[in-house]
């Protein structure tokens, strides 16, 4: 089995990112799995989900912007994800049906904390008055303290906002807990970058089982958590855990990858289980294209045979 070490290694290469980018072998891969490089593209795949009766997290790929420039046209991509989305009435609290997630970092996070926040608090203004959810996706552990402070800060002032926590990293435990103490929507992943032994575990098994801990806390404890993975004995274990804890399953959803376990996907929706399909678009998809590969190695065989089914 692939190593998720050996897949960011690799990938980070680049003679191996022109190849992919390049490739035709590769271009179905990223035809199924990342929605468009257009919003227009984007929202008309949405749709399609909507229509089968699953809920949508509208991404726009990208990550890292260097000017303010950039950030700013960012923000005016994200606005206009939530505009879109307001006029094609797609959401609808209290579970929204199409919401919409950013990273800090193309809010200018790396230009500082300030502007960032600004930047994500227009965000959040706009998401308020189409009465829509803005989740912060957290990125690598150079900037997982700064993220959960400003979320402490936002989240005062916007209760439309959530973020995302890593299973991987040591320190997700303690957050889990803050974030229950803050009633703070989560979405718990189990993590796809390249982190040091000093910050994240290392062995799958760890992983897994730091995943199955807080997932089942969230689903105890704290508002409407998103549990995001495509591991089906993981999603096994949490289902008994909910059938024997009593938990209902309008309180909680399973978010997965658009285009990844489909069978998967219809499966849980059928047995009644709230899913939201995790839609990016955009033609910076590289990076997010990759660590999905890392976050779950086995993904690398859901891809390929995927692509030969057709």
């Amino acid at each position: 089995m692939l190593s998720r070490t050996l897949i960011l290694k690799t990938s980070a290469l680049k003679p191996v990112e022109k190849l992919v980018r390049k490739s035709f072998f590769f271009r179905p891969l990223v035809k199924r799995f990342i929605a468009g490089d257009t919003l227009e593209q984007a929202m008309a795949a949405c749709q399609t989900l909507l229509d089968k009766g699953y809920n949508v997290t509208l991404d726009n790929l990208g990550e890292n912007t260097s000017t303010e420039a950039e950030a700013l046209k960012a923000k005016s991509t994200y606005i206009q994800m939530l505009e879109r989305i307001g006029d094609q009435d797609l959401s609808a609290n209290p579970i929204e049906k199409c919401n919409i997630s950013i990273k800090l970092t193309q809010c200018g996070f790396d230009l500082g904390d300030e502007f960032a926040e600004r930047n994500y608090r227009d965000v959040l203004d706009v998401a308020r008055q189409h009465d829509n959810f803005v989740r912060v996706d957290m990125e690598s552990s150079a900037y997982t303290e700064r993220t959960v402070k400003i979320i402490e800060r936002v989240h005062k002032d916007f209760k439309n906002t959530g973020t995302v926590l890593q299973s991987y990293l040591l320190r997700t435990d303690d957050d889990v807990q803050k974030m229950i103490d803050l009633q703070v929507r989560i979405r718990l992943v189990k993590g796809a970058y390249l982190e040091p032994p000093t910050v994240a575990y290392k062995e799958k098994r760890q992983v897994d089982e730091a995943f199955i801990r807080q997932a089942k806390r969230l689903l105890s404890e704290a508002p409407y958590p998103a549990i995001a993975t495509q591991d089906e004995k993981i999603i096994l274990e949490l289902n008994r855990y909910v059938e024997e804890k009593k938990i209902h399953k309008a309180g909680f959803e399973y978010q997965m990858l658009y285009g990844i376990r489909r069978d998967l996907q219809e499966r849980l929706k059928a047995e009644g289980y709230n899913v939201r399909i995790y839609v990016p678009f955009g033609d910076a998809w590289y990076p997010y294209f990759t660590r999905r590969l890392a976050e779950r190695p086995a993904n690398v065989f859901f891809f390929l045979r995927a692509m030969f089914k057709g």
